[in-house]
């Protein structure tokens, strides 16, 4: 998937690393500032934890890039324009918005073994609390 980076990146090329993989609905939006932030504040620990971050949400790179920038986020989001990927990972669900149905990421993460395994997956997961799940979590591994 193309990135903030200016290149592409697969999971298959970060193949031997623990890769957390959050989807989240859109860039600059409360929620989802929150969470980014969480991961930026806990990404020592993450690294230490041999765990590569990425963000997955359906907007371009260039709003990756300035939602990047803003908020200091030190690890690289992804653009799933298409919905593809999230629609792969079941994550693309329907949603109903002031009457007006559509198709919208529902926040979810999956970690991904050194084998390119899903080992664990939180769904519908609150942005302000969630970092605390996936570090006991990877304490506990």
């Amino acid at each position: 998937m193309p990135s903030n980076l200016g290149y592409n990146i697969s999971l298959e090329s970060l193949k031997g690393k623990k890769i957390i993989l959050y989807f989240y609905p859109k860039d600059n939006t409360p929620g989802c500032t929150k969470e980014a932030c969480s991961f930026r504040d806990a990404f020592a620990d993450l690294e230490e934890l041999g765990v590569v971050v990425l963000g997955v949400s359906r907007d371009n790179t260039e709003s990756h890039k300035r939602f990047a920038g803003r908020y200091g986020l030190p690890f690289t989001l992804l653009s799933d324009t298409s919905g593809e990927v999230s629609e792969k990972y079941g994550v693309l669900v329907e949603k109903s918005n002031f009457g007006i149905k559509l198709k919208g990421i529902e926040r979810s993460t999956f970690l991904i073994d050194e084998e390119g395994k899903v080992k664990m997956i939180w769904e519908k997961v609150k942005p302000d609390k969630h970092i605390n799940d996936i570090i006991g979590y990877l304490n506990k591994s």
